[in-house]
């Protein structure tokens, strides 16, 4: 990466993401930058060479970033994209940093919904809008009326939801393009929300390994059945590679025991899909994105490039 200039934001070099992502693993990024506003976002993409990778990062769930790190830039939308407006009519405009969890309770307070199934997605906005993220039985796209982006040149533009093809926990649409914000649409006068996001927050703590490094969900659920099933079926549940283990709580959890590197959890993901298929004979694919470079250059992809989560 070349700039003219040092961009305003905080900008650092050979930055561990192990500090930034929930499994609390990954190698060093070229740059890691963290823009305060969205001009600022605007004039680091602008400083960027055409060919330097971009990798944008919200909270750090569901992303795996192996261990040899990640070429080029990490944008780091926290800080900047984090405006959350009620726009009337049932419409909220949300930005890509902002964390579901927080869309959730303010909707509940603005009486709008349904919404609390965004309480039970690790991530943020713009990670959300880039999967189809859901929980609960709701999904992001089913909400969404248009969605800003911007191009690794700065150029920001809407774009209505027929320019994205969306499926389960997948969405295609223009490359090279990033998430900034996306207005929702809700049913407006919903008091259902605050009791129903206090009991879906409750059964979630009661099933899943909140309390350890993970990221959430790993596997996408097949057709008809839940990855969690065929998992514990296979006999996984506590299946151990290095600090990486299969949770004993929720057999869709991978969780980091203490001291895993990012090739003991690719592993793990990749022991458990051959399993799983020579037992049930069904292929899971991966809900997380898996972003850098192994250390063993001769290590196979266990799913999707991606980022944003």
């Amino acid at each position: 990466m070349t700039a003219t200039r040092e961009p305003a934001g905080k900008l650092l070099r050979n930055e561990p993401m192990s500090k930034h992502t929930t499994w609390r693993v990954g190698g060093p990024a070229d740059v890691y930058y963290s823009p305060r506003c969205r001009d600022e976002l605007l004039d680091f993409l602008r400083s960027l060479d055409a060919d330097t990778p971009v990798c944008w990062v919200g909270l750090g769930s569901n992303l795996l970033v192996r261990d040899g790190g990640i070429r080029g830039a990490v944008i780091a939308t926290g800080q900047a994209l984090n405006g959350l407006r009620n726009l009337g009519g049932g419409v909220i405009e949300a930005e890509a940093g902002v964390p579901c969890t927080v869309v959730a309770r303010q909707c509940s307070r603005w009486e709008l919904g349904p919404a609390e199934f965004f309480a039970g997605i690790p991530g943020t906005v713009g990670g959300a809008l880039r999967m189809n993220a859901g929980a609960f039985g709701g999904e992001t796209w089913a909400k969404v009326i248009d969605v800003d982006v911007v191009d690794r040149s700065g150029t920001m533009r809407t774009r209505g939801r027929e320019d994205y093809r969306v499926g389960y926990r997948d969405v295609r649409g223009p490359l090279e393009e990033w998430f900034l914000a996306a207005r929702f649409k809700f049913d407006e006068h919903y008091t259902a929300a605050a009791d129903r996001i206090r009991t879906l927050v409750s059964e979630r703590k009661a099933s899943q390994p909140l309390g350890l490094p993970s990221c959430g969900s790993v596997f996408k659920n097949p057709p008809g059945d839940h990855a969690a099933r065929l998992i514990e079926a296979a006999g996984l549940k506590g299946t151990r590679i290095g600090g990486a283990e299969v949770s004993p709580k929720h057999a869709n959890f991978i969780i980091n025991t203490g001291g895993a590197t990012a090739a003991d959890i690719e592993t793990l993901i990749l022991k458990v899909r051959a399993t799983v298929e020579a037992r049930h004979g069904v292929r899971l694919d991966t809900e997380v994105q898996f972003v850098g470079e192994p250390l063993n250059p001769a290590a196979g992809p266990a799913g999707r490039e991606g980022g944003l989560s």
